[in-house]
């Protein structure tokens, strides 16, 4: 099986990234839109970073590190009995030992970035987090608590996996067209 686990700041593309994928033949599993939401549905929690944050840590204290990064690859041999893909895509990789996980599996790491007023605009012109409204202050407060592991090793530590990328790709146009040719060059698609 093939892998590949996409992370990098919000708003940067990484589902768009993922999507790309997609349209290669990859199967995309999100971690929050296919794990993550319909977890905290079934449990009557609001949809918030808060509590996606809390959930994954709590999977990782239960489970073991790596517990998204190993449900995505259930999901995937799952609908491999009835779909043939290319390899498996995880888009919204944010722990170090997801990132181990992955390239203990053969896989590879894909970091996407963008500037910071870009991502916040993408983020709230397009109807996401409207939920949740942010400054672009608090926005950044926020960012900046996921990037920096706090509490027990089973909370948010995204700079921990930038550390651990294998691919880095900046996304800071709004043509996906463009995204998609920087995409195929640095894959190999």
């Amino acid at each position: 099986m093939k892998i590949i686990g996409i992370s990098g700041t919000n708003g940067s593309g990484k589902d768009t990234l993922s999507e790309i994928l997609a349209e290669y033949g990859w199967l995309f599993i999100s971690a929050s839109r296919d794990l993550i939401i319909p977890e905290l549905e079934r449990l009557g929690l609001p949809l918030e970073r808060k509590h996606m944050a809390e959930l994954t840590a709590e999977w990782n204290r239960k489970a073991g590190r790596g517990a998204v990064v190993d449900k995505a690859v259930e999901c995937y041999k799952e609908q491999s009995k009835t779909s043939k893909f290319k390899g498996l895509v995880i888009s919204s990789i944010r722990h170090p030992w997801e990132a181990d996980r992955i390239h203990e599996l053969g896989g590879k790491i894909v970091w996407v970035d963008a500037d910071p007023k870009i991502r916040y605009q993408r983020i709230y012109s397009r109807g996401h987090g409207t939920k949740d409204q942010k400054t672009f202050k608090e926005f950044l407060a926020e960012e900046e608590k996921e990037m920096r592991h706090s509490g027990d090793k089973a909370t948010l530590n995204i700079s921990g996996v930038k550390d651990k990328a294998d691919i880095f790709l900046e996304n800071n146009g709004d043509d996906v067209e463009v995204f998609k040719k920087t995409a195929k060059t640095a894959l190999e698609l």
